[in-house]
């Protein structure tokens, strides 16, 4: 029977982490196969922590990288996610390209909102998890995990 229905395929990879604090937090990448796919948008992500002194709103600076180098974006503030505050990445291709990429490279990712830290996720597992949503919604992962 067709109903009409598009059938669409949600993506998703996570980690969970102890940010500044002690506050428990997580890390999300997320894409559908009905979205724009890499190479013109990416997944997006977002960052939910138990941590309400956090600035809020509909741009929020953020700066993410290591040792090596940063990347700045902007963030805009959701509603609580399990009970956490979540801050999802404004989804520019060019400044999602490249925050991938440092999370590609780096084995910690350090993430502050402001001058604020929220902590220092670890990156263990990023390029396998990558590449899966790629073969799970059917997005080149090359520029991101070659």
């Amino acid at each position: 029977v067709d109903t009409g229905e598009d059938l669409r395929k949600t993506c998703a990879a996570s980690t969970a982490f102890i940010g500044a604090g002690g506050v428990p937090g997580t890390l999300t990448l997320v894409i559908t196969n009905g979205d724009a796919l890499p190479p013109d948008a990416y997944p997006s992500i977002t960052i939910a922590v138990d941590n309400k002194d956090l600035p809020a709103g509909k741009s929020v600076a953020a700066t993410f990288g290591d040792d090596k180098g940063r990347v700045t974006a902007k963030l805009h503030s959701d509603g609580a996610v399990n009970g956490r505050l979540s801050w999802t990445v404004d989804n520019q291709a060019k400044t999602s390209l490249a925050l991938l990429r440092v999370m590609r490279r780096a084995s910690a990712l350090d993430v502050s909102f402001g001058d604020a830290p929220v902590g220092s996720i670890s990156m263990d597992g990023f390029t396998k998890a990558y590449r899966s949503l790629g073969a799970s919604c059917g997005f080149p992962t090359a520029d991101v995990a070659p």
